[in-house]
């Protein structure tokens, strides 16, 4: 069985964030990149199927990331994922979850595989559209919040997780899935690994491995952001004294109403 987890490689969290005005966008230069942590919860339920189904089952890693960040999934491959995909090109800047997720989409069906993990959320950007954009691109189902997996009779079981429980649901093979972050905690890369990973490949894609339709990168994109600014500081919290627990409540629908919240 052939496992692909895509990962993000993203500005460190615990750095200081900022955007650029002229551009827009996140200033990444100055700040280590890592991995984007919602992806180590899908790399490490992909190497928890491994293990699982054993025989030659194999985890791919999917990147599309400039070249100069390639070594950055040696992580990926330290922690247990057989080979990686980098896709890199100038052309890809300044594309959009829409962009993005098309232009991996073309390129993971050249990559080929049984089951794509996709995290649920990037730590720069955090939208939660990538997957559900990818999985419709392939055309394939897409199972997420999942906190369990496992293959049973050819076909995906999940357990995953809902505002009011959890749900157990089946899924075709290929399908795509995306982790909670209860799946499991990542497991740390091993001396062992670390060593064994600056041996594994990383092949490298370009656009013009694609042949795509539509364009991408800035030229491609269908959002534009306009402006941004600082979330205004936060008043002084209000303190009210009443008599009981209707004039208190009184109190708080007349506020909510000024508020036109109700």
């Amino acid at each position: 069985m052939k496992i692909v987890v895509t990962v993000k490689l993203v500005p460190d969290p615990n750095a200081e964030k900022r955007i650029d005005p002229a551009t827009k966008r996140l200033v990444r230069t100055g700040v280590e990149t890592v991995l984007n942590p919602y992806d180590e919860y899908a790399l490490e339920a992909a190497l928890q199927l491994k293990e699982r189904i054993g025989g030659d089952s194999t985890v791919t890693v999917f990147a599309m990331a400039p070249e100069a960040l390639k070594e950055t999934l040696r992580k990926a491959l330290a922690m247990g994922a057989d080979d990686a995909v980098l896709l890199s090109d100038a052309g890809l800047e300044g594309s959009d979850v829409w962009g993005t997720s098309y232009a991996m989409a073309h390129a993971l069906k050249k990559v080929g595989f049984d089951l794509l993990l996709v995290g649920g959320l990037s730590d720069d950007g955090s939208t939660g559209a990538t997957p559900g954009a990818i999985a419709e691109y392939l055309q394939m189902p897409l199972v997420t919040n999942a906190r369990k997996a496992d293959v049973v009779d050819g076909a995906l079981k999940i357990e995953r997780e809902t505002d009011t429980g959890y749900q157990i649901v089946k899924a075709p093979l290929p399908s795509v899935m995306t982790t909670a972050l209860t799946f499991g905690e990542p497991r740390y890369a091993s001396l062992k690994g670390i060593m064994g990973a600056k041996k594994k490949t990383i092949a490298a894609m370009t656009l013009g491995d694609l042949g795509l339709e539509q364009p991408v990168g800035a030229a491609g994109a269908k959002t534009e952001l306009l402006a941004f600014a600082p979330p205004p500081v936060r008043g002084k919290g209000q303190v009210v004294e009443a008599a009981d627990g209707a004039q208190g409540a009184q109190v708080i629908f007349d506020f909510l109403k000024e508020k036109k919240l109700v």
